[in-house]
């Protein structure tokens, strides 16, 4: 199995929303993974025209991604959970993503309580924080 086929193994989303482009590293509580950011992305000719940017609420969505394929390798029967998405805590952008950017998502489980799992991400590039932010996410039946 590829890489990117473990990614589609554990994760429900698919083309254009699946954001992971890779995983470099799962090591205990955290996962350093890639999204490459390409003038192809269907948000690209409306956000910015002439001058796209990356929306903010992507860049969330990709930490958001990468925490629940580390919450999803852990879990028992996980072809038959979800991990929704629930709450952005302390977020904040600090710089824009444009095409051509390689984004370094950086997300370690803070806590989980049950079925209630709180993450920290950070997406990076070039070293450079460009969205941070504490999410949480509930574990359900699909």
């Amino acid at each position: 199995m590829t890489e990117l086929e473990h990614v589609l193994d554990v994760m429900p989303h698919r083309y254009p929303f699946l954001l992971l482009d890779r995983v470099l590293e799962v090591e205990g509580d955290t996962i350093r993974a890639v999204k490459n950011v390409t003038m192809n992305e269907p948000w690209v000719t409306g956000h910015f025209p002439g001058r796209p940017v990356m929306p903010g609420v992507l860049l969330v969505e990709a930490m958001a991604q990468a925490g629940g394929y580390l919450i999803g390798l852990r879990e028992d029967d996980r072809e038959h959970k979800l991990i929704m998405f629930t709450g952005i805590d302390n977020c904040r952008f600090r710089r824009s993503v444009v095409p051509g950017d390689v984004v370094m998502l950086e997300v370690v489980v803070a806590a989980r309580k049950r079925n209630f799992v709180k993450i920290r991400g950070r997406a990076l590039v070039d070293g450079e924080v460009a969205c941070e932010a504490d999410l949480m996410s509930v574990v359900t039946a699909r």
